[in-house]
């Protein structure tokens, strides 16, 4: 079986998460890893065990690589991600896909135009149980939709002398927390209910005003503390903590909490749904067990098993029930359907993966949030 060439770009956090997924999968290559310069492409290619490194554009000129992945830092996703499709290779983009609607409006245009697959790497949906919350909720299970309550928390940002490209406007864009994580906790909330979010309310608090910016390079989740001279001030205008109402479609309302200031918490995405039926209520932290409220009867725990989910959902499962399933997991199953869409040649008309016009569906309502709270009201998405 010939296998599918893929070029990865980017290195940071989740460039080695993408390739560690890509490399589980029997149809795909890595062969190529791309850095902003050839030496440091070198380094990083050779640390990871990639044969060939490059800068982006000899990526590009690469006539055997069929896909490349964008994991970049935020400000280089529509450059790059326009540049690969015009050179004929499908894309998956790290979230957010631009920096604004226009950029994202234009690339879904692209994508659309050239019918290249494209993918944005919307991964949290690809945890089983919720795609069983979605699947249970199709079958009428859940009912009509009362509300929804979520979270996601971290604490990698807790200390302020905590530091990260992220925190930087012109890389990451005017909204952090939001943009960062909390694309994540709107795009499965859209996913799982079938709602659309019609209106929001925002409030957000910058925590940290001022941080303390490493003078010497610091890794994503590194955890590693410099000396007191090591750091510069530098003044912070992106949110730390996040408070969001919610209006939906079906005249209902639901709330999300999103912070990365929260000690403790490490990386905790949570839900809870509850419809005229039942409640489900999930937390990433623990993936493999699902929550289902009764009000007249008992409430009930399920696991993540093959044999108890509905068949709609085995697909996602690739263990027994017990043997636990997580992270890792969630790319390695996005990146088997988008890559049997890539086999298949290109875009298919109904995509089962989260796709650029996805990607612009989240930019729109982290955009409207931002909106809201500058304005201190509610906005219309």
């Amino acid at each position: 079986m010939e296998k599918i060439k893929v070029g990865v770009v980017g290195t940071g956090f989740i460039g080695p998460a993408h390739i560690e997924a890509l490399r589980r999968l029997p149809n795909v290559e890595v062969a190529a890893l791309c850095e902003i310069t050839e030496d440091l492409a070198k380094e990083k290619a050779a640390g990871l065990g990639i044969e060939r490194s490059y800068t982006f554009e000899n990526l590009l000129k690469q006539d055997d690589i069929t896909s490349i992945h964008i994991c970049t830092p935020n400000f280089l996703h529509y450059s790059q991600s326009k540049q690969a499709l015009q050179a004929g290779k499908h894309v998956v983009c790290e979230k957010p896909l631009a920096k604004n609607l226009e950029e994202a409006e234009e690339l879904v245009r692209i994508a659309a135009e050239t019918g290249l697959v494209n993918a944005v790497h919307f991964n949290l949906r690809y945890y089983p149980l919720v795609r069983q919350m979605k699947t249970m909720r199709e079958k009428g299970e859940l009912g009509d939709i009362y509300s929804f309550i979520g979270s996601y928390l971290q604490d990698w940002l807790f200390y302020n002398t905590d530091y990260n490209w992220r925190l930087e406007p012109d890389k990451s864009g005017d909204s952090r927390a939001i943009a960062d994580i909390g694309s994540h906790l709107m795009d499965v909330l859209e996913y799982i209910t079938g709602l659309k979010t019609t209106s929001v309310m925002a409030d957000f608090n910058t925590i940290h005003k001022t941080r303390k910016k490493p003078l010497k390079p610091v890794e994503t989740y590194s955890g590693k503390m410099l000396t007191p001279e090591d750091y510069a001030d530098v003044e912070i205008s992106t949110e730390d903590h996040a408070n969001v109402l919610l209006r939906f479609d079906n005249g209902n309302s639901g709330v999300i909490t999103v912070s990365q200031v929260s000690a403790g918490r490490k990386n905790q995405m949570k839900l809870e749904i509850s419809g005229s039926k039942q409640t489900y209520a999930w937390n990433s932290e623990a993936p493999n067990e699902m929550w289902v409220g009764n009000r007249d009867g008992a409430n009930q725990v399920l696991m993540r098993d093959p044999s108890l989910v509905h068949p709609e959902v085995r697909s996602l499962i690739t263990f027994p029930g017990g043997h636990n399933e997580g992270f890792p997991d969630t790319s390695k199953q996005m990146f088997k359907e988008v890559y049997a869409a890539i086999e298949a040649g290109r875009q298919p008309e109904n995509p089962t993966f989260p796709t650029f016009a996805d990607g612009y569906r989240e930019l729109l309502i982290c955009e409207r949030i931002l909106e809201s709270n500058r304005k201190r009201g509610w906005v219309a998405v």
